[in-house]
């Protein structure tokens, strides 16, 4: 797939925030962030749908035609992304399947999907799914029941598995920003490691930085 991918794709991750959602989005974006996901397991239906209008509707007004768009997914509900006009959503094993979200979503909208083995990213690969996540690839904290951590190495064996981005997940930090990027992410999905930083925006250029020194472009 030809498409250049954001290599930073930061979670909003309701259960860890500090701050308001709304917030750590506008502190995302201010910093050129230009993937943002968010994620609440815990939210009713009505507080997940408010909190997502408000995020996209907050991302829409900051992008600039031309030079900065930032793409707001919603994580899980493809019926809650549509409503909203998020410009994507994420799904997961236990979730709707790609195509059945993506009949929900619309063909412009982007589908993402959880894997967590070579098999599971091989069906993925077979589907109409804009980007492949894979993880996780270190320990998390972020998940109550995480999947059996998959590693760098597993991590290198699925970049020859797709050619669709792939995005790498679970307890990616700034400190192994460039070994993940080598071992074949196009893009690293965080949400700990920002939201816990004294200063998220200041994080995110450094993961930036990061990112535009492994493509080559620093």
């Amino acid at each position: 797939m030809n498409l250049v991918f954001p290599p930073l794709y930061a979670i909003i991750d309701a259960a860890l925030l500090k701050t308001s959602e709304l917030s750590f989005a506008e502190m995302m974006a201010e910093s050129g962030v230009e993937l943002l996901q968010y994620r609440n397991k815990r939210a009713s239906s009505k507080e997940l749908f408010e909190a997502s209008q408000a995020i996209s509707a907050r991302l829409s007004a900051l992008a600039k035609p031309g030079v900065y768009a930032p793409r707001f997914i919603v994580n899980d509900r493809a019926d809650v992304a549509l409503v909203v006009n998020a410009q994507g959503v994420h799904v997961g094993q236990h979730d709707l399947g790609v195509e059945e979200a993506r009949a929900i979503v619309g063909q412009d909208k982007w589908v993402g999907v959880s894997t967590h083995s070579l098999n599971q990213l091989d069906t993925a690969e077979k589907t109409s799914a804009n980007y492949i996540a894979f993880g996780p690839i270190f320990p998390t904290a972020s998940k109550e029941n995480p999947d059996p951590v998959v590693g760098l190495e597993l991590l290198r064996q699925a970049r020859q598995h797709t050619r669709k981005p792939l995005v790498a997940i679970g307890g990616i930090t700034l400190e192994r920003a460039a070994d993940t990027f080598r071992a074949g992410a196009d893009s690293l999905a965080v949400a700990r490691d920002l939201i816990a930083s004294e200063d998220p925006a200041a994080r995110a250029r450094l993961f930036l930085r990061e990112a535009a020194r492994a493509r080559g472009e620093d």
